[in-house]
């Protein structure tokens, strides 16, 4: 049991699957179309973070990134700057720089993303110095071989010292759903990264397949809501991974609308991880405004 905690974590609630499965099935089928579609398009837009998280990744390419952020398409008019650009610790004080003032937040992976492989004080330094480079943001992983072997505590605990080390910085938690096998784990993992200080939770780091998936999205959500009616605390949701498509995002935000509402439905509490959306929902503006699809060649590739 871990300890100074309510609801007993280790007792979470079991996962119907095939009724999760059934509800997004119903979801998937909304149809928006016209005024309402592009709308959707936009706010999907606002949500997403860009991100480069690669072995080659360098201050120019972030440079480039963050000047995408803030213009995506200057041909279309109205529309918004993405949430933030998601980059690793050692190139922060590059981003913050390139973006100035232009209100995107600069979000960072820190303890030894993606694998969590590395000991406490490690992942405790890689946060600190993240968020001494001027991050907004901290993107941490879960110690998953500690969690698939019940030792929550650890977890718990680990969680609540990296929020510390967070300082002011939001602390986004990602699960890495796709090695936590089971929905059931999903949602007990879930509620230990919110009640050890999660400002978010997220599905995935985009390593690891499958990565974010509509259904244990669901399940995220709905911890995320029941978390609510037990404390009066609204936490944020993130899918990352493998969401790469238009009408994925606004499937997801049908999703989102749905099971938490409105007060939800913004950057401030929910993120799409993703570096190939962007360039869909810009295609499918367009394709919404003029009638016609405009070639990817006119949209930059980061």
């Amino acid at each position: 049991m871990i300890t100074g905690i309510s609801p007993d974590l280790i007792n979470s609630p079991t996962i119907d699957q095939i009724g999760i499965e059934e509800r997004v099935a119903r979801l998937s089928r909304r149809s928006i179309k016209k005024a309402a579609k592009v709308n959707g398009l936009k706010l999907a837009l606002s949500m997403i973070d860009l991100t480069t998280l690669e072995g080659k990744d360098t201050p120019g390419k972030v440079k480039q990134l963050c000047y995408k952020a803030m213009h995506l398409h200057d041909a279309l008019p109205d529309l918004p700057t993405v949430a933030a650009i998601c980059v690793y610790p050692s190139l922060v004080r590059e981003a913050k720089q390139a973006l100035g003032n232009s209100g995107i937040n600069v979000a960072s992976v820190a303890t030894a993303f993606p694998s969590g492989q590395a000991p406490m004080d490690v992942k405790i330094s890689d946060t600190r110095f993240a968020v001494e480079e001027g991050a907004d943001e901290v993107d941490m992983v879960i110690s998953r071989g500690k969690f698939l072997k019940g030792e929550y505590n650890f977890v718990f605990d680990e969680i609540a010292a990296v929020k510390e080390a967070c300082g002011k910085a939001h602390l986004k938690v990602i699960l890495e759903t796709g090695e936590l096998i089971t929905l059931d784990n999903v949602r007990k993992a879930s509620d230990i990264a919110m009640y050890a200080g999660a400002d978010f939770i997220k599905t995935s780091t985009g390593k690891v397949q499958p990565a974010a998936t509509m259904p244990v999205t669901m399940v995220m959500l709905e911890a995320i809501r029941e978390f609510y009616y037990n404390t009066g605390k609204m936490i944020g949701m993130k899918p990352a991974g493998g969401i790469s498509k238009a009408k994925q995002s606004l499937q997801y935000l049908v999703m989102v609308k749905e099971t938490l509402g409105n007060a939800w439905m913004t950057p401030e509490w929910f993120r799409f991880g993703a570096s190939r959306l962007a360039n869909d929902i810009l295609l499918q503006i367009v394709k919404e405004q003029t009638g016609n699809y405009q070639s990817l060649d006119y949209f930059s590739n980061d």
